[in-house]
């Protein structure tokens, strides 16, 4: 197809209209680039100036009192509790054993079960075992401790760094869409 020499010139000329708008869109993506950018430093300056120091204070404030406590309890249960009944159960396991000892030496010098009453020592070994189990038992706790108020915190912080993550992945980024040849137009 042929075209008559009045059609060819506008065509030139709405070519040139159309590499010309082409190159100033390509000055304002550059630009509004350089706007994000500077806008994500900025962002990046009032996180560090702001928001970290509040979080730490916030932290310290609320949580630090709760972790601290939940140390120490677990460390009064420990030295309180868990070391003196695993002590009482070493003890009388020891002592069973040294009466199977004695008693299995009894029996191998001749001398049989005398002087052992069966009786006597199943109420002993029963109070023994009633004295560890209330030694081994912990006490009910009622209530949200350290732990769960921790627990919280960390479901939380997760959960924001998921939907942060997920934000920054589906949102439109226009820094990352290169053209082909920047300065030539499409073809019209």
């Amino acid at each position: 197809m042929s075209l008559n020499r009045k059609t060819k010139k506008e065509l030139r000329k709405l070519q040139k209209q159309a590499a010309n708008l082409w190159e100033s869109q390509q000055v304002l993506v550059g630009q509004a680039g350089d706007v994000a950018r500077e806008a994500g430093r900025q962002l990046g300056k009032y996180n560090h100036d702001h928001v970290v120091p509040a979080a730490k204070d916030s932290y310290e404030r609320y949580a630090a009192p709760y972790v601290d406590r939940g140390v120490e309890t677990g460390r009064k249960v420990l030295n309180g509790a868990i070391v003196p009944a695993a002590g009482a159960v070493v003890g009388t396991a020891m002592s069973v054993w040294d009466v199977a000892n004695d008693q299995r030496h009894r029996l191998s010098k001749g001398k049989g079960l005398g002087g052992f009453d069966a009786d006597s020592f199943r109420k002993n070994a029963a109070k023994a075992g009633k004295k560890a189990t209330k030694k081994l038992s912990v006490p009910e706790k009622k209530g949200l401790g350290a732990g769960g108020v921790l627990a919280i915190i960390f479901g939380v912080a997760a959960t924001a760094g998921v939907l942060y993550a997920a934000w920054q992945t589906l949102r439109a980024d226009d820094e990352l869409w290169v053209a082909d040849d920047p300065l030539r137009a499409p073809d019209a």
